[in-house]
């Protein structure tokens, strides 16, 4: 890994309602609240796509003009960012994030790894959802790597097991994708691995040789120290509203850019400066961008 840290912010979430979470929906609000998190030190914009529908802005959107419109955007307000975009999507029809992938070309995109049964269940024993099957076999995942092929896109592996984590190293084995291997940690799911610093400690064994990693961490104060353990570890750091609504203090985070501030605040504590998009680039293999001054 390299000595400088490179953030990435989450900007938004799946399903979170705007009207109770101050999550961005609309492309102006997408790229004041990236604006935010770039001045802060995020190199990458980790970017779900909501309907701009009135009244259904918490839902998510694959139409294409809302990815060009909403990436666009994002690209004006900070000179040099990377984008990585969303696919995850539950069945078989992915033609929605693949069109998306098709109109935008970001830089770099999501590509969960594996299958997990996603859970929460409450304290009096009910679901929180009905049980449900995140859906991710081999087949799916290689459709969303050859388009990625095609289109020169990198692939972050989403991983929310272990055994997801060693999965990834069998795909670059069967030629499944080539360049650079990014694994993304994702703890804190209730069924998935837990926001632990011990197990995160592991995790970087079972990557592929010359990766590199990075922890997504959803939860609220437990999430903080793990993020320490990142830094100190040589990871990539992420957080953003997707992910977490709360500082290391407790207190409610008003938007993306304080986020960013606290996880850049981990890489310093850590001994490591924050990558510039360039840095960002050549540490992941990304092709050539505009830089910021």
């Amino acid at each position: 890994m390299t000595d400088k840290a490179i953030l990435t912010c989450a900007l938004t979430g799946v399903l979170t309602n705007p009207k109770q979470h101050p999550v961005p929906v609309t492309p102006a609000q997408m790229a004041a609240e990236a604006r935010d998190a770039f001045n802060a030190g995020a190199s990458i914009m980790h970017v779900h796509l909501r309907s701009q529908e009135e009244g259904y802005g918490h839902m998510p959107s694959w139409d294409p003009d809302v990815a060009e419109a909403v990436v666009n955007a994002i690209r004006a307000a900070c000179p040099g960012v990377i984008i990585n975009l969303t696919t995850g999507v539950v069945g078989k029809d992915i033609s929605g994030p693949l069109a998306c992938l098709r109109r935008v070309k970001p830089e770099a995109a999501a590509c969960n790894a594996g299958s997990l049964n996603y859970l929460k269940i409450k304290d009096n024993g009910e679901w929180a959802w009905p049980p449900m099957v995140f859906d991710n076999p081999v087949a799916k995942i290689q459709q969303y790597l050859q388009v990625m092929a095609e289109e020169h896109i990198h692939p972050e592996f989403e991983c929310f097991d272990v055994g997801i984590v060693r999965s990834v190293a069998m795909y670059l084995k069967a030629g499944l994708f080539t360049g650079v291997p990014e694994l993304n940690f994702v703890m804190g799911v209730a069924s998935g691995m837990p926001c632990d610093a011990d197990l995160l400690a592991l995790l970087p064994r079972y990557a592929p040789p010359g990766a590199v990693w990075q922890s997504t961490l959803i939860g609220r104060a437990e999430i903080w120290p793990v993020h320490q353990k990142t830094a100190e570890l040589g990871g990539m750091l992420r957080s953003g509203l997707e992910d977490t609504f709360y500082l290391p203090g407790g207190e409610r985070a008003s938007g993306n850019g304080v986020l960013i501030e606290a996880l850049a605040a981990c890489a310093r504590r850590a001994g490591r400066e924050v990558a510039s998009p360039a840095e960002a680039r050549r540490t992941l293999g990304l092709r050539p961008g505009p830089t910021r001054s």
